[in-house]
């Protein structure tokens, strides 16, 4: 099977996750600045959370880059990865309406952590469907930011009860840190197959 409506099907799925957290964004009743300050825990999660949908966006677009044909275990693995993905809009107005309180914070590490691992596995499910020779298997290779970010991602969940949110909160900004810049081995293992 092709992999346009899978392509499709996703996209479609993050923009309405995009725009279910934006309408998030509650217009100010008063013309003030105290006003607007009142929801900065909000608005702060809101950036957080456009960032990291928007690398999954990118990382999923070359990820998928790589596949030829697509099977019932890329989509449900797909799916897998998607479902996760849109407990952002939840967790991330969790988090900004309660002032990033350690419960919420927490829950959505765990939103966070559970889609790296869907993720992880959807790159897996593609390369034993593709093949070892394939352009992801060759691109995977060393693979430090994956090893990196998913413990990372386990510290702040942690670390929001045993530390302090704000702990927590800069090891999620890290994270979208280490991968807003989308990976570039796929590109260059998809160029030198050309």
């Amino acid at each position: 099977m092709g992999k346009t409506r899978l392509e499709a099907f996703s996209d479609g799925v993050l923009a309405i996750i995009i725009t279910i957290m934006v309408l998030e964004l509650k217009v100010p009743h008063s013309p003030t600045f105290e006003a607007l300050a009142e929801l900065l825990p909000v608005f702060l999660s809101y950036v957080l959370s456009f960032i990291f949908v928007g690398i999954y966006w990118a990382n999923h677009h070359h990820l998928l880059h790589t596949v030829n044909k697509v099977n019932g275990a890329i989509i449900w693995a797909n799916n897998h990865l998607l479902f996760w993905l849109s407990l952002i809009p939840f967790t991330t107005g969790w988090m900004g309406e309660n002032h990033f309180e350690p419960l919420p914070v927490a829950a959505y590490g765990v939103v966070m952590f559970c889609a790296g691992v869907a993720y992880t596995i959807l790159t897996v499910v593609i390369i034993r469907s593709q093949g070892s020779g394939s352009a992801l298997a060759k691109a995977v290779g060393k693979d430090w930011k994956g090893k990196l970010v998913l413990p990372l991602i386990l510290f702040g969940i942690l670390a929001a009860f045993v530390i302090h949110p704000w702990v927590a909160g800069a090891c999620y900004v890290a994270v979208a840190a280490i991968w807003f810049i989308p990976d570039r081995r796929i590109e260059k293992s998809l160029t030198s197959e050309v």
